[in-house]
């Protein structure tokens, strides 16, 4: 009786382990928002990146992939990437929080002020950071297709100088 109750415990052990592995790869691979709201690692290889389109809040072309967090949260810490194709323009534009930006590939060129004006700017190459904090007025642009890293606190918002420069708009005219 007593080998049958310890052999039931360690097979319950087991499948609870399992469970638990099991959950945690499905998060990393995912890099899901939850785990790091739990305080749990999250873990993104290149090949589990997972993109998308871009949000609707850029112009069309742009793709988007989310690695942690939820940048629509007001309070929660995020980290996405985006990717450009060459020529790829950002009117000038504002977030209510402070934008952390890593360049991956490519060259993102970026200018501040409300005109968008490319000799302003500056070209930033693989590696380099910029911070751009709340409410400053800022437009984009990329050299070769472009990845970059974008990280900060939510709510993550663009806001865009010109309304009409504003993707959000465009589409709703075409409904």
């Amino acid at each position: 009786m007593r080998k049958h109750q310890l052999s039931l415990l360690i097979l319950a052990l087991l499948v609870a382990t399992s469970l638990v592995i099991a959950q945690s790869g499905q998060e990393s691979k995912g890099g899901s928002s939850s785990a790091g709201a739990q305080g749990a690692h999250v873990m993104v290889t290149p090949d589990q990146v997972k993109w998308g389109p871009g949000p609707p809040s850029l112009p069309p072309g742009a793709q988007l992939a989310v690695l942690e967090g939820d940048p629509s949260k007001a309070g929660s810490s995020f980290a996405l990437r985006v990717k450009f194709a060459d020529g790829y323009r950002v009117p000038p534009h504002w977030h209510p929080t402070d934008e952390r930006v890593l360049v991956l590939a490519g060259t993102l060129g970026v200018g501040l002020g409300e005109k968008f004006d490319p000799a302003a700017g500056h070209e930033l190459p693989v590696g380099s950071y910029a911070v751009m904090p709340q409410g400053v007025r800022h437009f984009a642009w990329a050299k070769g297709e472009t990845v970059i890293q974008v990280s900060g606190m939510g709510p993550f918002e663009v806001n865009y100088v010109n309304p009409a420069d504003d993707p959000r708009k465009a589409t709703n005219k075409q409904d």
